[in-house]
């Protein structure tokens, strides 16, 4: 992995767009919501506590979890669309 997230922040592969039908209409791309589900690539070491210890982090790669609508700063490497996130924008890791 050519990044490496800092402090408390995850690195989170965004899940495939899924077309979504209603009634037989094909809602267009542009009117699409993005998905708020995805798969954490990498982890940073976790953030220091007011002590200078560091608190170890609550999520590992490989999991698949949910974040907030707004969360964390999008971008693109290598054709992916990914995003890095605060481990406090992750609301949940979804069971398989």
């Amino acid at each position: 992995m050519k990044i490496r997230p800092l402090h408390d922040r995850i690195l989170v592969k965004r899940e495939e767009e899924k077309e979504v039908k209603k009634g037989g209409i094909i809602i267009p791309d542009t009117a699409k919501e993005k998905p708020q589900e995805g798969t954490i690539l990498a982890v940073g070491p976790g953030a220091f506590d007011n002590d200078g210890k560091r608190v170890a982090m609550d999520v590992t790669v490989g999991q698949k979890v949910l974040y907030g609508k707004y969360a964390g700063t999008e971008f693109k490497l290598d054709d992916d669309e990914l995003l890095i996130v605060s481990q406090k924008d992750i609301l949940a890791v979804v069971a398989d």
